[in-house]
């Protein structure tokens, strides 16, 4: 196969259709506080409701638009670019710039789930 065509058929929109569409990743329901905060905005606490490696919803009283930048904040962990896929009725569904890597993935869920021995 050649990887270069392979390449160039993949785009920022096949990624999103991919992580919110097809959900790749498995997603985790989970009640995480952290922050979150949209480009040329101030953070805001909100609680994470569930998670895979490509993408999260939260809590988001403030309307979020389609294709907006936003930076999640888990605790313990840095800012994690994503952007916003869709808002309903005061929750946020985003898809990861770049996929959550699955250790760090499994670390929080089994942290906010008390499966932490």
């Amino acid at each position: 196969m050649n990887t270069d065509a392979f390449r160039s058929s993949i785009s920022p929109a096949s990624y999103q259709r991919a992580a919110q569409e097809d959900r790749c990743g498995p997603r985790t329901r989970l009640a995480i506080p952290a922050q979150l905060r949209a480009s040329g905005g101030r953070g805001f606490r909100t609680f994470v409701q569930d998670l895979s490696i490509s993408g999260f919803s939260a809590a988001a009283i403030n309307r979020m638009h389609e294709g907006q930048l936003c930076w999640l904040t888990l605790p313990g962990l840095q800012s994690m670019q994503a952007q916003v896929v869709w808002w309903q009725d005061c929750t946020v569904g985003c898809a990861f710039t770049e996929l959550l890597s699955p250790i760090v993935h499994d670390d929080i869920v089994a942290r906010y789930r008390g499966d932490e021995a």
